[in-house]
């Protein structure tokens, strides 16, 4: 396998994108929004089903949005949520992060939302980025960090759920800590004005507790990553389902609290 190349683990089962077309700008970019001007030219890689793309179209209402994406099934699902919107300043291609098709300094922004957790060398991506930005423009990324995550109560199928999926992770070439990592990659690619933070999701409530946890119930037994488990010889199907188990009694729990941490990074080209 080429350097630059990784599995993309979660694939687009719907257990994913359940949670993909939960995110927007403002729970998952909302350190970015301050530098946004009106009339901004943005592109969004890995923009997956476009939910945040389209809250930074709206954004830059005089400016353009584009988001680009490998897989063209999700783009056709992007493109009819952002047309259920009206927007039209958004557009949606299908490329390769780690050789733009777009000429240097093309646009202002450029944006990654826990994508480069997923690619084999993202020192890589992050150059590219910072080639089709313009002079003076943002790159800007975001990507959890599983090792960071915690949660109560303690579940023992959870601890199993976070290193199998950090390994699985890893045997596909990504990096499934990537959130700590994201200053030192934008060194390595060249940056020198980096502003590195981090955000959060948090998930407590017993809506949020139900929707977190069946999706990743849901994701372990049916998902790409379940199937790479039993695939790759990581797990068999019996410690998939008490996985799955595990992750509908946390979420049972009245005192279930699980926190997501992201690394953040701004980076001034």
């Amino acid at each position: 396998m080429p350097r630059e190349s990784a599995v993309y683990t979660h694939g687009h089962h719907e257990s994913v994108l359940r949670s993909h077309t939960w995110r927007t700008a403002a729970n998952s970019a909302a350190y970015l929004l301050g530098s946004l001007g009106p009339g901004d030219t943005v592109l969004d890689i890995g923009c997956g089903p476009g939910t945040i793309t389209a809250d930074l179209a709206a954004l830059v209402p005089e400016g353009r949005v584009t988001g680009l994406d490998r897989a063209p099934g999700i783009l056709e699902q992007a493109r009819e949520h952002a047309a259920g919107r009206g927007l039209r300043n958004l557009g949606f291609e299908v490329g390769d992060v780690h050789e733009l098709p777009y000429p240097d300094g093309s646009f202002d922004v450029v944006h990654a939302h826990q994508v480069l957790q997923h690619v084999g060398d993202p020192v890589r991506v992050l150059s590219e980025m910072r080639r089709v930005c313009r002079p003076g423009g943002l790159v800007a990324a975001r990507d959890s960090d599983y090792a960071a995550m915690t949660w109560y109560p303690q579940v023992p199928a959870l601890d199993d759920w976070l290193a199998l999926y950090r390994r699985i992770a890893r045997a596909n070439g990504g990096e499934p800590d990537a959130g700590r990592r994201l200053k030192s990659w934008a060194r390595a690619a060249g940056f020198t004005d980096i502003t590195a933070t981090t955000g959060s999701w948090c998930f407590a409530t017993a809506e949020e507790r139900a929707w977190w946890s069946g999706l990743w119930a849901d994701r372990t037994l049916n998902s790409p990553y379940g199937q790479q488990a039993v695939e790759g010889g990581h797990a068999d199907p019996g410690r998939l389902r008490e996985i799955a188990e595990g992750w509908r009694a946390w979420g049972a729990s009245p005192d279930g609290w699980f926190a997501v941490l992201h690394g953040e990074v701004l980076c001034r080209a």
